[in-house]
């Protein structure tokens, strides 16, 4: 019996969209770690933070059941439904400024963020 593929929803830029700078970032990382054929990026909000929400990034190998994955600037990035409806309508950015360097999201769902930028409350 062979086991059955993911079963995951293809999505848009409206619900998430990778700029350019996180884009190279994201390909050089997935292609350090042996994924950048199928690699992507997994972006999930999870509980937590200061402002109630934060942000969960990690490189995995695909797609799990019920994602959705949405291809932006060459990068894919999968999300499942849950968090799809707190982060629909962000932008992946990074930069790499001392400071505040590192993945940002730009999300217009957040009503309020905190300073760190790490987390935030919809």
């Amino acid at each position: 019996m062979t086991a059955a593929a993911p079963s995951f929803k293809i999505g848009n830029e409206k619900l998430i969209k990778v700029l350019p700078n996180a884009a190279d970032r994201l390909l050089g990382l997935l292609k350090k770690q042996g994924r950048a054929e199928n690699g992507a990026l997994r972006v999930a909000v999870v509980g937590g933070g200061c402002s109630g929400l934060q942000y969960k990034m990690d490189l995995v190998d695909g797609p799990a059941n019920r994602d959705i994955m949405v291809t932006s600037s060459e990068v894919r990035v999968v999300i499942d439904p849950k968090s799809a409806l707190f982060v629909s309508g962000s932008e992946l950015d990074y930069s790499d400024d001392l400071q505040s360097g590192g993945f940002k999201v730009k999300n217009p769902n957040a009503v309020v963020t905190c300073s760190c930028g790490e987390s935030f409350s919809a």
